[in-house]
């Protein structure tokens, strides 16, 4: 029994226990790749956080065993990420203020904060708000974080230093310190551009940022060319050993600061990771739960931050290194693991001679495939209001950064989709010479009901719309020249869910209609617009508003009662309809 439970948190462990032993061949190769890819990218990515080179390797090896067990993914792999390790850096780097153990400490209670919020979200079924950042949003934020990885890079790759605080002012104080460019780490840097871009052009199934980083440190180890100004990871007090961060010095007040950037973060790493993993299920067909992915994303996250890691979330590029190799299921991820900490408990000593212009590069290189702009630009051409969201996200992180970037672009998106609920598309309805319902304005066939206005309102009806609604109703009944005797409501629309405002407002719209002589018709919903309208008023008991099952029920007890010529009488209701 409890094994059964536990199988139902473990998706990825109920995965492994059916494995299929012909995959093991696949996953291994796999995994190899995996773990090539993985070692240079989590070292350049820890860069990026501001913290060691080795915490950049903690990160990967009890998360991605953490997300073997957990996720419901057969080929995702977790681990640093240009996005979640841009965030990191926006929040703590104000303030560790410069304080390398603090900004440690911080990164790491920042990590388990977010672990923490992805549980909460797991155990409240919030997987739904993978949806919460759509597609223009992470169109402009992709975009954006891309461009700030990229200017924060430049200085490290041309050996000067840019102090400022943001993007735009990083750019504009380029060209003035070009000219103290230190020729032999811009040298290197070349050397490294080089190495990607051809193994890219002719053996693209390598890993390149391993053999980039291989050579340039063999490099670097071979001519000591620390002694001349080549900065690299271990200039500033490299330990090859296991290095643990004290706590003893730590200021608990300061947590306080990280909650609603951990949020931000979890929010933001789950929807990344969330598309990541729907894009290869949906390409070896299987399905992901998301609510799993959450929880998976958050255990993930607690192993990183106990294990003095990082926030990470699923990685794009080493997905596609696993599936692009034929891995088959999550043993790709314990293989590459188990490698990494191997590395990590063994071959420590030789990253210190790693070069931080190449690592500069080597996330050039990888943020320079996030940078879409000319799909930003194309939807400009499909849809200009997605364009503007897409567009305000991309300069929101730049100008501002990338925290109240992400921010403001979902408050925007928000306030876009209330506007959209507020202010709905609306249709009047017709029918054609077959009899059947469609939009008038489609067809010149389409014709309106001689004496029926029916009408569709393209939102659910709440409290804040639903003085809109009535109002709309009513210009149409008044605008139009024959005035009608029926208005018939498709209730299927915008009927959803029992709201006392809704239904006291439709009273009265039923009241004004019948000061005009005009009855009024819900069509759908027949079965819950009763109980509705029961429980909201007990005590009413009139005719002057009608249930019908559907609108072409509706249609036809209309035409019955004018062909009877009893368009203002109520007798004669069929007996499977409901008056309210």
């Amino acid at each position: 029994m409890f094994g059964k439970f536990l199988l139902n948190y473990m998706p990825g462990l109920q995965n492994l226990l059916a494995y299929d032993k012909s995959w093991l061949k696949h996953d291994v190769k796999a995994g190899l790749s995996v773990a090539a890819v993985a070692l240079p990218v989590a070292i350049a990515y820890a860069e990026l956080a501001g913290v060691g080179a080795i915490v950049g390797l903690y990160s990967c090896v009890l998360p991605m065993i953490a997300y073997a067990l957990f996720g419901s993914s057969r080929q995702l792999i977790v681990g640093p990420d240009a996005t979640t390790c841009a965030v990191i850096a926006a929040v703590v780097f104000p303030l560790s203020a410069g304080n390398p153990e603090l900004h440690w400490q911080l990164t790491i209670i920042m990590t388990l904060m977010m672990g923490g919020w992805c549980l909460l979200a797991s155990k409240f079924r919030l997987g739904a708000l993978a949806d919460l950042l759509s597609h223009p949003i992470l169109t402009g934020l992709l975009n954006g974080v891309a461009v700030t990885i990229i200017v924060g890079q430049l200085g490290k790759a041309l050996g000067i230093t840019l102090d400022e605080a943001q993007v735009i002012e990083k750019i504009l104080a380029l060209p003035g310190r070009i000219a103290d460019s230190h020729l032999l780490t811009l040298g290197l840097s070349l050397l490294t551009l080089v190495i990607l871009m051809v193994i890219k052009t002719y053996r693209s199934h390598w890993p390149a940022p391993l053999i980039a980083i291989v050579i340039t440190t063999a490099l670097v180890w071979g001519t000591s060319a620390q002694n001349h100004g080549i900065a690299t990871i271990g200039g500033d007090g490299f330990q090859p050993a296991l290095p643990v961060v004290n706590w003893a010095a730590f200021q608990p007040g300061l947590m306080r600061d990280l909650v609603i950037p951990a949020l931000n973060l979890a929010l933001v790493s789950f929807v990344s990771l969330m598309l990541t993993a729907r894009s290869f299920a949906a390409k070896n067909g299987y399905d992901i739960n998301a609510d799993a992915e959450f929880r998976a994303l958050g255990i993930a996250n607690l192993m990183s931050g106990l294990s003095q890691g990082f926030a990470i979330s699923g990685a794009d590029s080493r997905t596609a290194v696993n599936d692009s190799t034929g891995g088959k299921s999550q043993l790709v991820s314990v293989v590459a693991a188990l490698l990494i900490g191997i590395v990590v408990v063994f071959f420590t000593q030789p990253l210190q001679f790693i070069p931080v212009s190449a690592l500069g590069i080597v996330l050039m290189y990888a943020s320079w495939s996030l940078i879409d702009l000319r799909g930003l630009w194309n939807l400009r051409r499909r849809n200009k209001q997605a364009f503007r969201l897409a567009f305000f996200t991309f300069g929101c992180v730049l100008i501002i950064g990338v925290i109240q970037g992400i921010g403001l672009a979902v408050l925007l998106g928000l306030l876009q989709f209330l506007r959209t609920v507020f202010r709905p598309s609306e249709h009047l309805l017709g029918t054609d010479e077959n009899g059947m319902i469609h939009s008038l304005g489609n067809s010149t066939d389409i014709k309106m009901v001689p004496g029926v206005l029916m009408y569709r309102f393209n939102s659910p009806l709440t409290y804040f719309n639903v003085a809109y609604f009535k109002r709309r109703v009513l210009n149409l009944v008044d605008g139009t020249t024959l005035q009608p005797k029926w208005v018939v409501i498709d209730a299927v629309a915008c009927f959803t869910y029992s709201d006392i405002s809704v239904l006291a407002t439709i009273n009265e719209l039923k009241r004004d209609l019948k000061s005009r002589q005009i009855t009024l018709i819900l069509a759908g919903r027949k079965t819950e617009l009763t109980r509705w309208f029961k429980e909201s008023r007990p005590t009413m008991n009139d005719d002057d508003m009608l249930l019908a099952p559907d609108l072409y029920l509706a249609l036809r007890f209309i035409q019955s009662k004018e062909s009877a010529g009893e368009g203002e009488s109520d007798g004669d209701v069929p007996s499977q309809w409901h008056n309210s």
